[in-house]
C-alpha cells in the first residue's frame, strides 16, 4: 500500500502530495512518487497551483499557446487565465491563448495534425508538465516545438529535479529544496535494484499501479 504524504505549499494552499520507496518510470528509477493527480484534476487546487507557477514568468515573455504534457490540460486553462489576467502579451491574431495535448506516433514521438499545426508554427510555445525529473520528455517537447516551427516560450512544471532542460529554464512551483533527497538512477544503476529491494510501484503521468 502507497502511504501517501503532503508536503505544505509555501505560498497557495495546494500542497505537494508524495510517497517514498522504490518507484520505476519509462525512464528511470526514482525513490519518490510524485503524485499531481488534485493539481490536474481539482478545479480550486489547479487555480492556486496555476496562480504560483505564473508569478515566476516575465511578462514581457508572449504566449501564445500551452502545450498541456502529463494530462495538464485543466491546469493549463487555468494558467491561460492567469497569463491573460497578469497582462501576457500574444502574438497570434486572435490575442488568445490555445491549449493544446500532443499526440504520439507508434515510435513515441509528439506529432501535431495540420488543424492544430497553426496553433504551434510561428507561436510562442509554454511547454506544461506535471514533473520534469530527467528532463527526456521536455527535451522531446523542446524538438518538436521547434520541428513544428514554433518558438519555446519556457517549459514550466509541479515538480522539478532539474534547472533547465535544452537551455530552457524550468519554472516549478516545488524543486530538490523542498526533497533534498530525491533521486532517479538509470535502470543499470539503481541501488534498490542492487541490494535486491522489490519495486513498489510502476509509475507514470497516469498514475501509480502498486506491484
Amino acid at each position: 500500500m502507497i502511504q501517501l504524504m503532503k508536503l505544505p505549499a509555501k505560498r497557495g494552499s495546494a500542497p505537494l502530495r508524495f510517497a517514498k520507496g522504490h518507484f520505476v518510470t519509462s525512464h528511470s528509477h526514482i525513490n519518490y512518487y510524485i503524485d499531481i493527480t488534485y493539481q490536474k484534476t481539482r478545479l480550486s487546487e489547479a487555480r492556486d497551483t496555476a496562480y504560483q507557477l505564473v508569478s515566476h514568468f516575465i511578462n514581457d515573455t508572449p504566449v501564445d499557446t500551452i502545450l498541456c504534457l502529463d494530462g495538464t490540460s485543466v491546469l493549463g486553462t487555468c494558467i491561460a487565465q492567469e497569463l491573460t489576467k497578469s497582462g501576457f502579451c500574444t502574438i497570434n491574431a486572435h490575442q488568445t491563448i490555445y491549449i493544446v495535448q500532443p499526440e504520439y506516433s507508434v515510435d513515441s514521438q509528439m506529432i501535431f495534425r495540420d488543424n492544430i499545426r497553426p496553433m504551434i508554427r510561428g507561436k510562442h510555445v509554454l511547454i506544461l508538465m506535471a514533473s520534469v525529473t530527467t528532463g527526456v520528455t521536455a527535451k522531446s517537447a523542446v524538438e518538436a516545438i521547434q520541428y513544428y516551427g514554433g518558438h519555446v516560450a519556457g517549459v514550466a512544471a509541479i515538480y522539478r529535479m532539474v534547472d533547465e532542460v535544452a537551455g530552457y529554464p524550468v519554472r516549478s512551483v516545488y524543486s530538490m529544496e523542498d526533497l533534498p533527497d530525491y533521486e532517479s538512477y538509470s535502470y543499470q544503476d539503481c541501488p534498490y535494484c542492487k541490494a535486491g529491494r522489490k519495486v513498489d510501484a510502476l509509475v507514470n503521468s497516469f498514475g501509480y499501479s502498486a506491484l
